[in-house]
């Protein structure tokens, strides 16, 4: 009878203390420097033990790129669900990830985030990582849509292209998000970014990848 209530009590504490080892990593990466925090220092500050570190993160880096991984982590359940609608694979993508956004709905994720890709824009190491989970990702997305649309024979390259193109599309959107928080940070607005404001930028990207892919060089 009391097996249930136990075992929720155990994920919360278990989300808990993953939250709060994003939240003090960043903080701490962010003050000190990606390599200026052991991860002894970071356990200690969040007092667990690395044995506890490891059943949720493998590494520094990954800990530093969670709020990205939560939310392409998102896009994948998204895109088991997500209505086809006859749409082209970009636009069915760009749904997915709008879903996916929209379940951030935790006010600090965006600051989480800014403060992930800051750390990213000047750590190697993180970039490296980004690019593993970024791969997986997408080889994911691309299992997803063979299994539910049959799409992905063997030599067909638009499924990538796709995708891809997706991918490129919301790093434009974060990097223009990214700018433009810095930009009021320096203006000295302290109003946070959103993620709305983000999903905006990404309805944008992906509206102008048509034009993109006719844009001509002059004779």
């Amino acid at each position: 009878m009391t097996a249930a209530p136990n075992s929720s009590l155990r994920e919360r504490k278990k989300r808990r203390t993953r939250q709060t080892l994003i939240d003090t990593a960043l903080e701490l990466f962010t003050r000190r420097g990606f390599g200026g925090v052991t991860l002894d220092e970071l356990c200690e500050e969040v007092e667990v033990s690395k044995r506890t570190f490891f059943r949720t993160f493998t590494s520094k880096e990954d800990v530093a790129m969670a709020p990205d991984q939560d939310l392409w982590r998102a896009f994948l359940e998204e895109l088991e669900t997500v209505d086809p609608a006859g749409l082209p694979v970009v636009e069915l993508g760009r749904d997915a990830l709008l879903a996916a956004l929209a379940r951030m709905d935790d006010e600090g994720w965006a600051r989480r985030m800014l403060l992930s890709r800051r750390l990213a824009e000047r750590t190697p190491s993180m970039g490296a990582h980004g690019l593993q989970f970024c791969e997986a990702t997408t080889q994911e997305a691309l299992a997803i849509l063979h299994r539910r649309f049959g799409l992905g024979a063997p030599g067909d390259l638009r499924p990538r292209l796709a995708v891809d193109m997706l991918v490129a599309a919301f790093h434009g959107a974060l990097a223009g998000w990214v700018a433009r928080a810095d930009a009021a940070r320096e203006a000295g607005h302290t109003e946070p970014p959103t993620a709305g404001e983000l999903a905006d930028r990404l309805r944008e990207a992906v509206a102008a990848l048509p034009e993109s892919l006719a844009l001509t060089t002059p004779r």
